[in-house]
């Protein structure tokens, strides 16, 4: 299998320990409910070489390796993944900080009247009074509800934070790459 694109692969959390002597990963998880990452069976790990003294120089890159999942489960927060070919706690320990890559094509079908948070990156922003908002830079967890960052997508600049409640949210419109909120342009 050849590798994806980088611009396809989503980032779903990273390694953070070996779990047991029988070269299982325990993978801390971005998402409080990481249903793709439970549900995939092949993953790509982003690791960069390690060093034993000094800096990395500019011109060593992150490896892109990929791994078939054998079993993959929840244990206190943390997905444990058991990857064909890590067979102990040697190899398991070896890709402690790796990154776990998943290729959005490889995502479960999303309920319907649901969506992955990453497909909402890139909509237009606009609010009831018919207003351009913005583009959703970014959508992250707070604890209590999920934060829609919204500005330039070219330049990064975040112009509003908001909150991704069903108060707020009125339309998600993915086909059209839209988000209607009940939110004033002035509110900053």
């Amino acid at each position: 299998m050849s590798t994806p694109s980088l611009d396809n692969l989503i980032e779903l959390g990273a390694i953070s320990e070996a779990q047991g002597l029988q070269g299982q990963v325990k993978v801390r998880p971005h998402s409080p409910d990481p249903v793709a990452l439970l549900s995939s069976k092949v993953v790509w790990l982003s690791l960069l070489p390690r060093r034993s003294a000094g800096a990395l120089s500019s011109t060593e890159e992150a490896t892109l390796t990929q791994y078939k999942v054998k079993s993959a489960k929840m244990h206190s927060g943390n997905v444990v993944l058991t990857l064909d070919g890590v067979s102990d706690r040697d190899q398991a320990l070896a890709l402690k900080g790796a990154r776990i890559l998943l290729d959005r094509d490889a995502f479960p079908k999303a309920e319907s009247d649901s969506y992955y948070w990453v497909d909402l990156i890139g909509c237009k922003a606009k609010n009831l009074q018919d207003e351009i908002l913005g583009d959703v830079i970014d959508v992250t967890e707070n604890g209590a509800h999920g934060v829609i960052a919204i500005g330039d997508i070219s330049t990064k600049t975040i112009q509003y934070l908001v909150p991704f409640v069903k108060e707020v949210v009125r339309n998600v419109d993915l086909p059209n790459k839209l988000l209607i909120l009940d939110w004033q342009s002035d509110w900053v």
